[in-house]
């Protein structure tokens, strides 16, 4: 997608050789113009699986999911990482370790919201080692639901999450694969070959 590509050469900060900040269009602050573009990217991708909910990670992954939510007509359901007091009983719960955060929650989405009739929609901001993309499944599984596959805005095809995710059988589509930021210096792969 070359907006976000755009986007991410003149706005993205190469903090390390494994860390792209896109804060000031994703990750803090969001471009509603090309967080539309990116849902719209995603309904097209998937308009043909007979999605019927999209789920995502709180809290990046809720702008993308809600433009794809709108343009399919669809219901987004987001995984908490923190219990609420109206989220405590009859969850879907998982494990999930942030890389960038160094730290492990606990996400969790009720039981009234997904269940064996629904083709779910993965969407989330980034893919790296794969654990949030992972723990995602694990409640889509949990719910006995389909998974129609997942829609990534950022990879970073240079680390292994995209590559197991995908020798899962899981569909994963991603609007930009990062396959290096050697030297401060982003640079796209433009097929993920496997």
């Amino acid at each position: 997608m070359k907006a976000l590509k755009n986007k991410i050469l003149e706005e993205g900060n190469v903090l390390s050789d494994n860390v792209l900040k896109v804060d000031s269009f994703l990750n803090h602050q969001i471009d509603p113009q090309l967080m539309r573009e990116v849902g719209a990217e995603f309904a097209s991708r998937f308009k043909d699986t007979g999605v019927t909910k999209i789920l995502t990670l709180e809290s990046s992954g809720i702008a993308p999911a809600v433009m794809a939510g709108l343009i399919l007509d669809v219901p987004v359901v987001f995984a908490r990482k923190r219990k609420s007091l109206t989220l405590s009983n009859d969850l879907y719960t998982a494990s999930v370790h942030s890389y960038t955060k160094n730290e492990t929650n606990d996400i969790s989405v009720s039981i009234d919201y997904l269940n064996s009739d629904d083709i779910v929609l993965i969407i989330d901001d980034f893919l790296a080692n794969g654990q949030a993309l992972l723990g995602l499944l694990r409640i889509v599984e949990q719910s006995k639901a389909a998974t129609a596959g997942a829609g990534i805005v950022i990879e970073k095809g240079f680390q292994p999450g995209g590559k197991l995710i995908r020798e899962s059988g899981i569909r994963v589509e991603s609007l930009a694969i990062i396959s290096s930021l050697t030297n401060g210096k982003v640079e796209f792969l433009e097929e993920v070959l496997i």
